[in-house]
């Protein structure tokens, strides 16, 4: 089972971003083997108008079980879910913070998108 996580960073000790759709990179972490790659994000992140819907999409085709991060705004949202994607929310500073709250079950699906469409 992989997980998604949100971050501008390379590694565990990186901030859990709070913009699913414009974070600079995602750390997809492997529940089974415990490890973990990077993938950019930067092309997305920068977009003037659909940054959610590419970055999602990009997700979406990892084929993760769930996504992590500290916001998800409407669209990204509805493609996400339509792909079979939990979605959680988290205010962890850190990827190994969120990601320790997820193992423990401390972070619940989100039911809707928690921010407006283009919220900065």
């Amino acid at each position: 089972m992989r997980v998604v996580f949100a971050t501008s960073g390379d590694d565990l000790d990186a901030p859990l971003d709070a913009r699913f759709g414009r974070a600079p990179k995602y750390l997809v972490y492997d529940m089974d083997a415990e490890t973990f790659k990077v993938v950019d994000n930067q092309g997305n992140a920068i977009m003037v108008h659909g940054a959610g819907v590419q970055s999602a999409g990009k997700v979406a085709r990892m084929a993760p079980s769930a996504v992590v991060t500290g916001h998800c705004g409407p669209k990204a949202f509805q493609v996400l879910t339509a792909a079979g994607i939990e979605i959680y929310t988290s205010t962890a500073d850190t990827v190994a913070e969120a990601l320790k709250q997820y193992k423990s079950g401390k972070l619940h699906p989100a039911v809707n998108s928690d921010v407006g469409g283009h919220w900065t």
